[in-house]
């Protein structure tokens, strides 16, 4: 199976994807979330995975977008315990680094460190691509922030781990395919829904999950392209699309709705 994720080789989505699927699944590199998207349909993988939101950072917020624009449907969950490390080329001193690259989340992750250290953040495009450059490079004044895979991928030295700034720091994945996931019993289904910009629209559709007993695990707003200060919502509840109670819930909240677009329903990611 060939599963699709932003990154280089040694990245945490990497990772993640061996978690979920196992060593003999294939990883499929792309440098751009949205080529994630385009490369499981156009056949290119068979499924792809994205990061949606960490513990410390919150959201990924455009692969929420992805989500709405695309056709793709979320057919599984993988929560991965996130441990970044400071890595340098062989020989660096921690005392020599004054500049350190990687993804905006994981410097964010990791601001506390930086800052308490006087060390220069610079975003770059993935955590493991961070290592891959600056190996390229051959830097003696400059560390990356990654996992300790990418570390032995890339042939380099690890100076510090776990310099995340919480010891909780956990990154969600929702693996992408044509298909949402046949129901289990333990289950989640994502949702993206426009109300109309009048009082009480947001509290109606809410009452259509909280009205059927249904848990509300996560909500998140974003604009509304074409509509300044409009929003879309996207929640994710507890049960399966096609559960009764489920069913009848997203019935009410299309009765409410400008419209309602379900995301998909998947296996609630076990620990």
């Amino acid at each position: 199976m060939r599963v699709a994720f932003q990154g280089e080789a040694g990245a945490y989505s990497e990772e993640a994807i061996i978690k979920h699927f196992g060593r003999s699944v294939e990883p499929v590199p792309r440098p751009y979330f949205r080529d994630v998207f385009d490369a499981v349909e156009s056949g290119e993988a068979d499924l792809g995975l994205v990061p949606v939101e960490n513990s410390i950072e919150g959201s990924i917020v455009r692969n929420y977008d992805l989500l709405n624009e695309r056709t793709l449907k979320a057919r599984g969950e993988v929560v991965l315990r996130v441990v970044h490390c400071l890595i340098v080329n062989p020989g660096v001193r921690i005392e020599d680094v004054r500049k350190v690259y990687s993804h905006p989340q994981a410097l964010g992750q990791c601001r506390a460190y930086l800052e308490e250290r006087g060390m220069e953040a610079i975003s770059a495009y993935d955590t493991a691509g961070s290592v891959k450059m600056l190996k390229a490079t051959g830097a003696v004044d400059t560390a990356a922030i990654a996992s300790g895979r990418a570390a032995e991928v890339y042939g380099m030295e690890v100076l510090a781990r776990g310099i995340e700034t919480h010891a909780q720091n956990y990154t969600r994945f929702l693996v992408v395919g044509h298909e949402d996931h046949s129901p289990t019993s333990d289950d989640k289904t994502s949702i993206v829904f426009i109300v109309d910009h009048r009082p009480g629209t947001l509290h109606m559709a809410l009452g259509s999950i909280a009205g059927n007993d249904i848990n509300l695990t996560k909500i998140e707003s974003r604009p509304l392209l074409g509509k300044p200060w409009e929003y879309v919502f996207f929640i994710d509840i507890q049960g399966h699309r096609e559960d009764a109670k489920i069913h009848k819930a997203l019935t009410e909240l299309g009765r409410s709705c400008r419209s309602v677009k379900i995301l998909g329903s998947y296996p609630t990611a076990k620990p």
